[in-house]
């Protein structure tokens, strides 16, 4: 099988910057304002950091399944028309979630629900259940899964679903935040310390436990704790390490590096850049 490794490290140190730097930086972080994107330039999709963390999610579970693109576009169309990617604690009725779910129509517990992962897991399943629905309209197929008072609005996310579909599972570094990792973590009220074995279990929640056949076939953490090399699938690498990027605030993750290129977390770290040195196959080291 061919396979693809990511590397994800904890805190680095960064040598002291020469008087203009620190001046210039110094500008920036007064200037930029802390976010998420998918997509580059014209065609960048500003995201907040929940709006990320959900979206790679959501394409997690589409991979973790072997779903085609076009249930991950529904997906995407269904959840921004519902909910605008966010994790809503309420809603109509009793709806909440991304998806907009309710307990009462049998979609799950309230807790169940409001877990983005049992929540795209729960749409896909009733998704595939619909007949021929990769090769309906997006409205169409999301109107049959969500019954809601009017199908018509999915259709307007279409577009964007696609978009967010190729940016979370193929385009390369494509998926993106920027933040200082202390101030980050305080707004979410989590620790800045790297929590690497959390993130890793939230990663098996997400994509499946590690096996020979899944989007992950192995996780090796370093001796000292402070990294781990994720294997995935051919094919399934830039999912996973999007869903490191979008959801590395919350586990004091500071670096991902994958495929030649390595994000860095910080304020002025708006793209990935390429790895120093020559690109290498197998393992990716930092």
């Amino acid at each position: 099988m061919l396979s693809v490794v990511i590397v994800i490290l904890g805190a680095i140190a960064f040598g002291a910057d020469t008087a203009y730097n620190a001046y210039h930086r110094y500008v920036q972080r007064l200037l930029v304002v802390p976010g998420c994107q998918a997509g580059t330039g014209a065609n960048a999709y500003g995201l907040d950091f929940g709006q990320a963390a959900d979206a790679a999610t959501i394409a997690g579970v589409a991979v973790r399944d072997r779903l085609p693109r076009e249930a991950l576009i529904v997906a995407y169309a269904t959840a921004l028309q519902e909910s605008k990617l966010e994790n809503l604690d309420y809603g109509d009725q009793d709806s909440v979630g991304i998806f907009q779910q309710r307990p009462s129509q049998g979609w799950g517990t309230t807790a169940e629900i409001e877990d983005p992962a049992y929540a795209a897991g729960a749409f896909f399943n009733a998704l595939v259940k619909v007949p021929h629905y990769a090769k309906l309209p997006v409205y169409v197929a999301a109107q049959d899964v969500q019954e809601s008072a009017d199908g018509a609005a999915y259709e307007q996310y279409a577009p964007t679903g696609a978009a967010l579909a190729a940016d979370f599972t193929a385009t390369p570094h494509a998926v993106t935040c920027w933040y200082t990792p202390a101030a980050q973590a305080a707004s979410d009220g989590v620790s800045a310390k790297l929590n690497l074995g959390a993130a890793l279990s939230r990663l098996s929640d997400v994509f499946g436990r590690p096996r020979a056949h899944g989007a992950v076939t192995s996780v090796k953490r370093a001796r000292s704790g402070g990294s781990a090399v994720i294997t995935a699938t051919r094919g399934d690498g830039w999912a996973v390490a999007n869903w490191l990027v979008g959801n590395a605030s919350s586990y004091g993750i500071t670096q991902v590096s994958y495929g030649g290129y390595q994000w860095t977390a910080g304020l002025f770290e708006t793209t990935w850049q390429a790895e120093p040195g020559p690109v290498r196959t197998g393992i990716v080291t930092s």
